[in-house]
């Protein structure tokens, strides 16, 4: 069973996307912020990253870098608001290392799409 840390400040879209993948057969550790991620990647590593951009704390972008830095091959879907500035933050996350970006609002299967290619070998 893949593990997947979801990391979504929003705690209504965190408890939806957790329920989308819990339902399709994953295990989910939730984070409000990227600043407990890295401890809990220490001593759990996860299949998959997926997570927020704007955050309080410590942001998306802040945590692809510093996941960068730990091991270079981590598995990471960016998630922003759709917009010029959302799309700008989700161009730059690609840059930082994750694998695929989605832009909100985004469709369940475009979202369990997206998934499901990252986890892909």
């Amino acid at each position: 069973m893949p593990v997947i840390f979801l990391v979504e400040d929003d705690a209504e879209l965190r408890t939806k996307l957790r329920d989308l993948l819990l339902r399709s057969g994953h295990e989910v550790l939730e984070f409000n912020n990227g600043k407990d991620v890295l401890e809990a990647y220490q001593r759990r590593r996860p299949d998959l990253i997926i997570t927020d951009l704007v955050m309080p704390e410590k942001e998306g972008l802040e945590l692809l870098l510093d996941l960068r830095r730990l091991v270079q091959n981590a598995k990471c879907i960016a998630m922003s608001e759709s917009g010029p500035v959302g799309e700008a933050y989700l161009e730059v996350a690609l840059k930082f290392g994750a694998k695929l970006t989605l832009s909100k609002p985004f469709p369940d299967e475009e979202f369990l799409e997206a998934v499901n290619s990252t986890l892909e070998p």
